[in-house]
């Protein structure tokens, strides 16, 4: 009786495992041949953010410093995350020292996961409940998106109203680019789908065009109906971290003006930064810069180039377009700021220094690829092709 049961139910596994040895097959066959996401980033023209699309339709502002993006939240139905999870201690290790958690916790059972999600213009932070939600957004084929991935669960802080005021109209809340494991790179990037941990960021100078974010390997292709992918353009340093924040820092051996050295001290830590709108310095190197800058720009009408100089031999220039600000007529404004002389970091490179430029955050090698101004490619970050729907 007892070997009369055992052959049937090895009949039965060996065709469970025929039927999974099809599924698999079926599904490599196939599967979805890209390995690169894509989104539309946006310029808003009132306060000089850029927003990120996802879902179809839904605006967050990008930022490279936050440990975790956050939303607008329905006002009770929402999923909540144990305060004794893994998420939980990720987003609340990094949490802002301005911003702590208070003494009284959750008093709900089982406790609930509270964080402080902060405004990246006002500095100001709400206490919230960490959540998960379902985001979707496109594969692409290097030029154009070709299908709509949706990630359930992903993991993000509700947020108060409130923590909306100044931020561009319209936003359902913000998008963090940062290292952190609950950033969207670590999140869009989960084993199983072959994408890559790093991102290529690619700012618009206007509030016209589409400019893009690549999360993946690439290509990364910029110009509609061409398969120019603009990462042979890059050049590579190295990417350093602070462990007490989600901050993205470089480091420069010297800072120069049209070939003139400002100083060969090394800087460290300095921090790049898409919500801070112009190149800051702290004072004492402020004060040389506009110096250094004053004498390059006798006898011409501009200066012809700002150079960050690495220890490897590589220099990320920042030519005329993202130094000078046109504020009407033939008139411009030098688009670096005095800091302070006590900042929390000594330099800051705004976004205006961003824009038409490539970035690549390679989170795996730990390295930042850069293309300086794509002008001289007759390349702008503003006419990304997203005309195709699916």
């Amino acid at each position: 009786m007892l070997n009369g049961m055992k052959k049937p139910m090895i009949t039965i596994s060996l065709l469970n495992l025929f039927i999974l040895f099809l599924i698999f097959t079926h599904n490599k066959a196939s599967a979805q041949p890209y390995t690169t996401l894509v989104a539309p980033v946006k310029k808003d023209a009132t306060t000089s953010l850029y927003t990120i699309i996802l879902n179809s339709n839904e605006r967050y502002v990008v930022d490279l410093s936050a440990p975790f993006s956050w939303q607008r939240c329905p006002l009770h139905h929402y999923p909540r995350v144990a305060c004794v999870s893994t998420e939980c201690f990720q987003a609340q290790y990094l949490l802002s020292p301005s911003c702590p958690l208070p003494y009284t916790m959750s008093t709900t059972r089982p406790c609930t996961c509270m964080v402080t999600p902060i405004n990246p213009r006002t500095k100001s932070c709400a206490l919230a409940q960490l959540t998960s939600t379902n985001l979707t957004i496109s594969w692409t084929d290097g030029a154009n998106p070709t299908a709509k991935i949706t990630f359930s669960d992903r993991y993000l802080s509700c947020a108060p109203a409130s923590l909306l005021y100044s931020l561009p109209r319209g936003i359902v809340g913000l998008a963090s680019l940062s290292w952190a494991p609950l950033a969207l790179p670590a999140q869009f990037s989960p084993p199983f789908l072959g994408v890559s941990r790093k991102f290529a960021i690619c700012l618009p100078s206007t509030s016209s065009g589409n400019g893009v974010v690549f999360f993946g390997d690439g290509p990364y292709n910029l110009l509609p109906l061409t398969k120019f992918d603009v990462s042979s353009l890059l050049s590579y340093t190295t990417l350093l971290k602070n462990p007490k924040s989600a901050d993205y820092f470089i480091g420069i051996k010297a800072l120069s003006i049209s070939g003139n050295s400002i100083a060969q001290s090394p800087y460290e830590g300095i921090k790049i930064s898409t919500v801070v709108p112009y190149t800051t310095f702290r004072t004492d190197i402020y004060e040389l810069f506009l110096k250094f800058f004053k004498k390059a720009m006798k006898g011409i009408p501009r200066t012809k180039k700002i150079d960050l100089e690495f220890a490897n031999g590589k220099n990320w220039t920042i030519y005329g377009a993202n130094s000078m600000k046109q504020v009407g007529g033939d008139s411009a404004c030098l688009a670096f700021l005095d800091g302070g002389k006590t900042p929390e970091h000594s330099i800051v490179i705004g976004s205006f220094q961003l824009e038409d430029n490539l970035l690549l955050f390679d989170l795996d090698e730990s390295r930042l690829g850069f293309s300086s101004s794509l002008y001289f490619e007759r390349i702008t970050c503003g006419s990304f092709n997203f005309t195709t729907r699916v």
